[in-house]
């Protein structure tokens, strides 16, 4: 614990000396254990500004509403509209890259404007692990990781939100919308609203952490597999099936491998 303190306050000192900042807002577990450091730190000079797009769900949104009413902290929304940024839709590879270079230029732009000196984002250190393109254009934009400054790992962050009572402290890992289909598939509205639509299903049926991932017309199901007994539940299997077909999906399948991150990548 002695040393999860000094990386925090290593981040405290970090934050501080930038004078003030904006941050790039989620609600996920990293941008929130962020958001709230920086207020702390900085007061009024530390400020939200988050993207509202097809690409997150309704209820990120709203979660980030609460999140900075309960420690007043000051939020900018920011009308976001990937689908029509050139090559984003054909989904390459590197559509992340493309997606967090448009919208990254704009939100510091917006972040210079108001007078922060820096705009920051909240990757941590075990992003460096994966496939992330996404991550080129923050070094080319110069945006600040300070997590991944101080040296902070996932679980660090949930111990340290824990002490400080966030809520996000234990929230399930998320990503946006885009990550749930196959490299090269076309990504439209109406095949983020089905997603959406049945991601929510689920949660709302107890399962806390999992992607449908979309496959042309089928959903491939990930969730852990200590869920496995539940899912394949006869009554609950038909239901979910059922409630699947009704969103758009014409064949709903269970992946024998079970959650994980960035399954996606693996067939690059």
């Amino acid at each position: 614990m002695d040393i999860l303190h000094e990386k925090y306050r290593h981040l405290q000192d970090y934050l501080t000396s930038l004078g003030s900042v904006a941050v790039a807002f989620s609600s996920g577990v990293d941008s929130a254990f962020l958001l709230r450091a920086a207020h702390d730190c900085l007061g009024d000079k530390a400020m939200a500004i988050r993207a509202s797009s097809y690409l997150f769900p309704a209820r990120e949104g709203q979660e980030a509403d609460e999140f900075c009413g309960t420690y007043g902290i000051r939020q900018l929304v920011l009308e976001a509209d990937e689908l029509s940024v050139p090559g984003f839709s054909e989904n390459p590879p590197d559509r992340c890259y493309i997606c967090k270079k448009d919208l990254f230029t704009r939100l510091k732009e917006v972040a210079s404007s108001l007078g922060f000196s820096a705009l920051a984002e909240g990757s941590n250190m075990d992003d460096l692990g994966d496939y992330r393109p996404g991550m080129r254009a923050l070094k080319e934009l110069g945006i600040l990781s300070p997590l991944r400054e101080a040296g902070l790992y996932k679980a660090e962050i949930r111990a340290l939100s824990r002490e400080l009572g966030l809520p996000t402290w234990d929230k399930p890992s998320y990503a946006c919308l885009a990550s749930r289909f196959v490299y090269g598939d076309t990504i439209t509205k109406k095949k983020l609203g089905m997603v959406e639509k049945a991601e929510q299903y689920l949660i709302d049926k107890g399962f806390r952490q999992m992607r449908v991932r979309i496959h042309g017309n089928m959903a491939r199901i990930e969730i852990p597999r200590e869920d496995f007994p539940r899912f394949l539940d006869d009554a609950l299997r038909e239901e979910i099936h059922a409630r699947l077909k009704d969103i758009g999906f014409s064949y709903v399948a269970l992946d024998l491998l079970g959650y994980r991150t960035g399954s996606m990548n693996e067939t690059l």
